[in-house]
């Protein structure tokens, strides 16, 4: 992008430098920053990237600022601007307008990332597509990804995370989705909302801008803020994917195995292939479900949708099988929240050869809901075949009283470090274990190196046995 471009998008003015500058790509890092690339210091509460302008422009091109630096730095260009985070959005959004391309927003409490991969994996079967990385998916990692957005890209798959009212509204206006899809409605994040209405209000902003949006047919919460939401605008296309309901899309002749799943995709009750997911889970069958639903709108070939889905491999940290000590680890520790700790707990029990045991952290921004949330879960578990529950920190020990309290076997520790030190205690060969818990808690140290000494007794951890 060129200084020009930069002006036009943000309105600044350029007050050091080559005003026919060329940058490549923009970063908010100054460790990692490219020579021909444009540093955006960012301002927080806490921290102020202005502070490492001079170690970014000894590796970089130039920056974009809204505080100069007293003496300007040679051969480096310095655009100013008011504010450097609306400045990046602002490019994001002229770098976005200014191409035809398709742009495909993805939001919902859950199975936004995976949704976001298969999509991606479906439509670059025969179109060039740019997606966000990871799960960048706020408003920095989203104009983050889109800025990264060519000339010959065809359909740009954005992942769009919410942590309070309006966030949706907002994505949508720096990226003016085409098409996008709600996963579903639940707990996560509720703390930044203040009520589960609040929550689906705030995806169905997305509402506002698509001209198509999938939707979770089997999700009833989400489909009753439909019904009760004025959605029938001009030019709006609802399409449906689901596996109990009625849908546009589904998938009929599911067969779960313990590494993948095979479903025959139905579009409109016309049954269209077998498709072959190589991820476990019934509810990554939904997000093939919710990629399928966008692709098929897009009219892209059954015979794509099967090759996308099946090409996909999955997500780090995300439901991913291990071996430890002889026994079978369900690895999901990127995140958590209500409903995605319930389906996890379920594929804990259904690929359990031997013992199922839980090893699961604090579900976090769970705000007022957050202890009534972690007792709901250890009253559930009780009962159904789950035979050890290693609670780590203090809401998850809420868990393990009611689990307890049913007569399940618990054992409560501060943090995932001493969730590990049980685990090596109690493990068998042949038992399966799920580790799971909020991002905050780190369950994924629950399976490096030994940690210490645990802190639990000897007799609590053979109780456990």
């Amino acid at each position: 992008m060129t200084v020009s471009d930069i002006i036009k998008a943000t309105g600044g003015k350029i007050i050091y430098g080559n005003p026919d500058a060329v940058f490549t790509g923009i970063s908010i890092d100054s460790r990692t920053i490219g020579k021909t690339e444009l540093f955006v210091p960012l301002k927080g509460r806490n921290f102020d990237g202005h502070k490492f302008l001079i170690d970014a422009l000894r590796r970089g091109g130039g920056a974009l600022v809204s505080i100069p630096p007293a003496e300007p730095v040679k051969g480096m260009t310095m655009v100013f601007v008011k504010n450097t985070l609306k400045a990046l959005q602002d490019i994001a959004h002229y770098e976005r307008m200014k191409r035809a391309i398709t742009v495909v927003g993805i939001t919902g409490t859950n199975g936004k990332t995976t949704t976001k991969e298969l999509t991606a994996s479906i439509l670059g079967m025969s179109h060039r597509v740019l997606k966000t990385s990871g799960n960048l998916n706020n408003q920095i990692g989203l104009p983050l990804g889109l800025v990264r957005i060519a000339d010959d890209d065809e359909f740009a798959v954005l992942e769009m995370g919410a942590s309070m009212r309006g966030d949706i509204r907002e994505l949508c206006g720096i990226a003016v989705p085409d098409l996008g899809v709600i996963t579903n409605v639940g707990l996560g994040h509720i703390e930044g909302f203040g009520s589960l209405e609040a929550v689906r209000s705030t995806k169905l902003e997305l509402l506002e801008t698509v001209k198509t949006i999938a939707l979770n047919a089997d999700d009833a919460f989400l489909m009753e803020g439909i019904h009760n939401k004025s959605v029938h605008r001009d030019g709006l296309a609802i399409v449906t994917f689901g596996i109990a309901s009625r849908a546009d899309v589904s998938a009929q002749d599911i067969v779960l195995g313990e590494r993948h799943s095979v479903f025959t995709l139905s579009v409109h009750g016309k049954r269209l292939t077998e498709v072959r997911l190589n991820v476990p889970g019934k509810f990554n069958i939904y997000n093939a479900l919710a990629a399928a639903s966008l692709c098929s709108a897009t009219r892209i070939k059954p015979a794509e949708i099967k090759e996308g889905i099946e090409s996909f491999i999955g997500v780090p940290m995300r439901l991913e099988l291990k071996e430890f000590m002889g026994a079978t680890i369900i690895s999901d520790v990127y995140n958590a929240n209500p409903l995605s700790m319930e389906e996890a707990v379920k594929e804990l029990v259904r690929l359990r050869r031997s013992r199922a045991i839980a090893v699961l952290g604090d579900m976090l921004e769970l705000g007022s809901y957050a202890e009534e949330a972690h007792r709901k879960l250890g009253r559930w578990m009780a009962g159904i075949p789950v035979d050890v529950l290693i609670a780590a920190g203090p809401l998850m020990e809420k868990a393990a009283e009611e689990f307890s309290a049913g007569r399940g076997k618990s054992i409560t520790v501060s943090d995932s470090s001493g969730a590990g030190d049980v685990l090596r205690e109690i493990c068998r060969e042949g038992d399966t274990v799920l580790v799971k818990g909020s991002r905050g808690m780190q369950m994924e140290l629950v399976l490096e190196g030994h940690h210490g000494r645990s802190p639990v007794s000897a007799q609590e951890a053979g109780n456990a046995l």
